[in-house]
């Protein structure tokens, strides 16, 4: 949209958010007054401003001005110095003192302000501390003013620049001549790729050394989203002295200078020393100290008599096998425990007779998972409420837009036992959470299945509590009768197993339709979508089945099969509205994902409750969207969410997800294309968490021996985490 610039004086502020200096301000432009809108942080009535940005039509206020950048020009007649000064522009002057001030200094006063403040101790009744406090308000009203200004050169909005401004100060020019890469720091948070092009307009030396800090810091933030909370030390510093095209030499030495004044950390495994960024190191080392603590002093409930075994097993309609027995017990008898096993196994049974056993010891409970879906399948298969884990912390955003917990270390849930389901999706940082929030007195009934993909986040947690055999687990192994009717069931078991299923082509429940090449493939994928699956089995081509890719790109990863189920399924409509974000384009009726944890989303339920808050993972059908609002509404489930233009980036479209997205969920009919897939995702745990997504029927389309080389293939995915190392020490 082209920008528009436009002049006048501030006749008003009718609002200002004082955290994000996001206000509302009334313009005088030639005595004709419009409404404008943007982060205008130290715009005071008086001002004369100068905007850029364009017009938008308000659906409840009507037009107004969006501002992407506001100019400040100082106050040069004293009518204009005074009328700035009356409008409450700095704590401590109003009209009167204003006026006195003016009176004296005149055309001077803003010089007096800044540099002479002593002067205005000659006033009756400012003091120097007064003086000092007007001196110090006026000068940061300007100092924003100038950073935003200066650092609009360098791409940097003005939101950014208020964040900048928060963190370093009046100074913050000068401290980012001195070092740019300081922008990358907690609090402003620019990526190091951005920092580095703003430090080359500087002609920062690239062999600086906080340059080279900065990248040793991009290349662990990095790994984090492929799971590693540490990295060895020889392959950090190879990787980042590469990266940043400098000396290896400069590199070690630089690490050595962040781990000796602790801006990293270290920890020496096995003769490998590995390296982590604060927050890892911490999370890892209290998740370690914390289950040693709590395994150190278990609680049995005592022992669980045969008669009422039996009561559990009538009400439930079951008969325990001897595992499962022994998983009952292992959740009575320890504060931690954790209970994990494949489909069909009776981990779902075994869960519900633990948790009808507290209840019949008047135990209070919190049942939690990772996302909403998993949650709400938690409450599908117990019968109780669950939620998730991040509304059980009551999740909340803190200042410098950290996400933080109200419930926490010191205002602590109050619960006698806490399940938490999908437990192979919680990553480090949400277990640390967790415990930090949790009694020691408290039980932890951990359940998931250890053998699908680790979590997104950083970590292996599931896998390394079990693996360092500090805390009591059971396996459940046996698959049950009814269970073995599945299909479904009986391949994914053989698929963990390392073992080729006999005649998996085609059975009840279980297809593998062969295709040659990744286009028949991508074409079956849209038929079996669009048509076949629909025709045959009366599903829903949106509500029931769901394409499940290992990765998003080429012919048959999501993002092409996005487009194309989206044309064919929900084509664009004459006079239907339309919006595009980062050249995707959402229209009614799309199926799309939440991707990104956000506590700022609202939403309204169908009985009318109000509320805020969408998880990553959930997915729903946009109902409705307003152009000219840049507004979409999502329905997922039984509330709409509301997404304004800067939101929308959080939803993607949904009818084909990636394998790793579709942890915690369940879908009744699962479409697997198995096509031109990388070498790096031909292993055996992806295949397996993508076959047991389905609930009733699973569809694979492709090259049969990419799925044999999968099965075979027991690379687990490679993370470097520390937790293992850390209960097993001492």
């Amino acid at each position: 949209m082209e920008q528009i610039v436009i002049k006048g004086i501030v006749d008003a502020i009718t609002y200002r958010n004082k955290d994000n200096g996001y206000s509302v301000i009334k313009l005088n432009m030639n005595n004709e007054t419009i409404v404008a809108t943007g982060t205008m942080p130290f715009v005071s009535e008086g001002d004369a401003v100068t905007l850029h940005g364009s017009y938008v039509f308000h659906s409840v206020y009507g037009q107004q001005f969006k501002c992407e950048l506001c100019e400040v020009s100082l106050p040069q007649t004293q009518t204009q110095i005074l009328r700035y000064l009356s409008g409450g522009a700095i704590k401590g002057i109003g009209p009167a003192t204003a006026a006195k001030i003016v009176e004296q200094f005149k055309e001077d006063t803003l010089d007096v302000l800044e540099n002479s403040p002593k002067l205005l101790t000659t006033i009756k009744g400012i003091s120097l501390e007064k003086a000092l406090s007007i001196s110090d308000q006026y000068k940061m009203q300007f100092g924003i003013r100038d950073i935003m200004l200066t650092l609009s050169k360098y791409h940097i909005t003005p939101e950014e620049a208020t964040d900048v401004f928060k963190t370093l100060g009046t100074k913050s020019i000068d401290i980012i001549k001195e070092n740019p890469y300081c922008l990358c720091g907690e609090g402003i948070n620019f990526s190091f790729e951005r920092v580095d092009e703003i430090a080359l307009n500087f002609q920062f030396d690239t062999n600086s050394i906080h340059r080279i800090a900065a990248g040793i810091e991009y290349v662990l933030k990095s790994n984090l989203n492929n799971g590693h909370t540490c990295l060895p030390h020889k392959k950090l510093t190879e990787v980042a002295a590469n990266f940043l095209e400098v000396a290896l030499e400069q590199v070690v030495e630089t690490t050595e200078i962040m781990l000796d004044s602790f801006r990293l950390f270290s920890r020496e495994f096995d003769g490998v020393l590995f390296v982590f960024l604060p927050e890892y190191a911490f999370a890892e080392e209290f998740i370690s100290n914390r289950v040693k603590v709590i395994s150190a002093n278990n609680n049995s409930l005592y022992n669980i008599t045969e008669q009422e075994l039996l009561m559990v097993e009538k009400k439930l309609g079951i008969e325990f096998d001897p595992m499962q027995i022994s998983a009952v017990n292992g959740a009575m008898d320890n504060n931690l425990f954790i209970l994990t096993g494949g489909p069909g196994t009776g981990k779902t049974t075994t869960l519900n007779a633990i948790i009808e056993i507290f209840e019949n010891r008047r135990m209070s409970m919190a049942l939690a998972a990772p996302t909403g879906r998993a949650a709400k399948r938690m409450t599908e298969l117990t019968g109780r409420n669950a939620t998730t884990i991040h509304r059980l912390l009551e999740a909340e955003w803190e200042e410098k837009g950290r996400l933080g917990f109200s419930k926490n270390k010191t205002h602590q849930l109050d619960y006698d036992v806490i399940i938490l389901d999908e437990m192979s999706m919680v990553d480090v940082s949400l277990f640390k959470a967790v415990l930090e929030a949790t009694r020691l007195t408290t039980r932890i009934i951990l359940v998931g299945d250890s053998d699908q993909l680790p979590s997104v986040g950083a970590g292996n947690v599931l896998n390394d509590l079990i693996s360092s055999g500090m805390v009591p687990f059971v396996k459940l192994t046996k698959i049950f009768r009814q269970a073995e009717e599945s299909s479904i069931v009986r391949i994914s078991h053989d698929i963990i197993n390392g073992i080729i299923p006999e005649q998996y082509e085609r059975s009840n429940d279980f297809y593998f339709i062969k295709r040659a090449d990744p286009y028949s493939s991508l074409s079956t994928v849209i038929e079996l979508c669009t048509e076949r699956l629909t025709n045959a089995y009366g599903y829903s081509n949106l509500e029931d089945i769901q394409v499940l890719c290992p990765s998003r790109k080429k012919e048959c990863g999501t993002l092409n099969l996005n487009n194309i189920l989206q044309d064919k399924l929900n084509p664009l409509k004459k006079d239907s509205p339309e919006i595009h974000f980062k050249g995707i384009s959402f229209r009614v009726g799309d199926k799309v994902m939440h991707i990104k944890n956000d506590y700022d989303i609202t939403w309204e339920s169908d009985d009318g409750e109000i509320g805020a808050g969408i998880f990553n993972g959930d997915i729903g059908f946009i109902t409705e969207i307003d152009p000219k609002n840049r507004l979409v509404k999502v329905k997922y489930d039984n509330k709409i969410a509301s997404y304004y233009e800067e939101q929308v980036g959080l939803i993607e479209l949904a009818y084909a997800v990636t394998v790793h997205k579709s942890q915690g969920c369940e879908f009744k009919c699962v479409v697997i294309p198995l096509s031109q897939t990388s070498p790096l995702l031909r292993y055996r745990n992806l295949l397996y968490t993508a076959i047991t997504r389905a609930k009733d029927m699973i569809v694979l389309v492709g090259d049969s021996n990419i799925f044999e080389e999968m099965i075979l293939n027991d690379r687990k995915t490679l993370r470097y985490t520390a937790l293992k190392n850390m209960l097993t020490e001492y």
